[in-house]
């Protein structure tokens, strides 16, 4: 059987690429929906500290944390993770937890100290950069349970809140005031790139039993941030901050009674 004059010179898998490059591709609209809403908030954030509407600033980007806790985990419920939906996720946190908490303690305070201000925000600002980066090469090779550094939207948190709470009880007129915020932005930018192990809380199962006084913690816990919601969220995320040093600090405290426990027995 003579072969077609037309098919001679052909690559076998020319048809093939044909038709895999007439597909259009696409993205996955829900999960990056959300994404898009916490890179808003975030951006609002940027321009409420410009005018001075600090408060505001600060709720956006308790809003874009949320968000953004939000897409994550709607892309694993309906199954529509990508890298397209990864890489988008990363840039918009270095504008909602880099760029926009920097700006924003920046225009509150720092720029009272003139460079030392702006260089202390832009410390802040590469830090959250860098522990993106950091995070990214690494998903894949380290525990999910733990976080390496302070995550970036804990950050951001710590930084809002700072700024929420100072607002509120007029603490920007205290004398050194600006100084203070200033190391307060730089331990968060150092705890970001730092070697230390944060809990994800990627491992809580929403799903199972608990017991009764949990959920009774979880309703003082909405309790309290209704009452005095910058104060309390400064304290929460405070806390998860400072949660691995704490922890070092017990270890060691508890490794010298035991030792001093051992000496003593010896002794006897």
């Amino acid at each position: 059987m003579k072969t077609p004059m037309r098919l001679l010179g052909r690559k076998p898998d020319t048809v093939r690429t044909t038709e895999v490059a007439k597909k259009r591709t696409g993205i996955y609209l829900l999960p990056n929906l959300f994404t898009t809403g916490a890179l808003f908030a975030g951006y609002y954030s940027i321009v409420a500290a410009i005018n001075d509407r600090f408060e505001a600033a600060a709720i956006a980007v308790f809003i874009a944390m949320v968000l953004d806790g939000i897409d994550g985990r709607i892309a694993r419920l309906t199954n529509t993770q990508s890298d397209f939906g990864a890489q988008y996720d990363s840039l918009a946190d270095v504008v909602s937890f880099g760029l926009a908490p920097s700006i924003i303690i920046y225009e509150w305070s720092l720029f009272q100290l003139g460079k030392f201000g702006w260089l202390a925000a832009f410390v802040y600002t590469a830090a959250a950069a860098l522990r993106l980066a950091r995070f990214n090469s690494q998903s894949s090779d380290t525990d999910s349970t733990f976080f390496q550094g302070l995550p970036s939207p804990a950050a951001a948190a710590v930084v809002a809140a700072t700024v929420w709470v100072g607002q509120s009880f007029s603490f920007l007129s205290l004398h050194g005031f600006a100084f203070l915020v200033m190391m307060i932005t730089l331990c968060v930018a150092l705890l970001m790139v730092s070697n230390l192990m944060y809990y994800s809380f990627k491992d809580f199962d929403l799903r199972g039993k608990v017991p009764f006084v949990a959920v009774l913690a979880v309703v003082m816990v909405f309790v309290l941030v209704s009452l005095e919601p910058a104060s309390v969220l400064l304290i929460l995320f405070g806390g998860y901050a400072l949660s691995p040093l704490g922890a070092r600090l017990k270890r060691i405290w508890f490794k010298g009674d035991q030792s001093s426990t051992a000496r003593h027995l010896d002794g006897d």
